[in-house]
């Protein structure tokens, strides 16, 4: 099993979004870099939805429920979309000043490359953000 952070605006599509779907197509993401993490993701990995923007906290988790496969909206055969499944929100938001405050994430890409929208995560990291 993997563990992803998953950044998205909250005024695009936002935690509430996917609790009250239950399950969604997560698409949207160009970057060379995380089309990559999103092609090695499993069933049964688990991410972290993060908001970012003004809000810049971790906020529920969700679970990966297909294989990557080809984004049937998109204009790219590049563009690759994995399913998730709601989980749970977290009982506190994590906020990235309490994430760059944590030992753990020294070394992140969260960190240390702020743009990147999905991002892998240690089992360590995904606990200490996930409980």
């Amino acid at each position: 099993m993997a563990y992803w952070l998953l950044k998205t605006e909250p005024s695009t599509y936002s935690y509430e979004d996917l609790e009250r779907e239950t399950q969604t197509r997560w698409d949207g993401v160009k970057n060379p870099t995380a089309l990559q993490h999103i092609r090695t993701m499993k069933p049964g990995d688990q991410a972290v939805i993060y908001h970012s923007g003004d809000v810049r906290a971790a906020i529920g988790s969700a679970d990966v429920v297909t294989e990557p496969y080809r984004d049937p909206n998109g204009d790219s055969d590049k563009w690759t979309v994995v399913d998730l499944k709601v989980s749970r929100r977290l009982p506190q938001p994590v906020s990235l000043a309490d994430i760059k405050a944590n030992p753990a994430f020294a070394d992140s890409p969260l960190v240390r490359i702020s743009r990147l929208s999905v991002v892998p995560l240690t089992p360590e990291q995904f606990s200490v953000l996930a409980g």
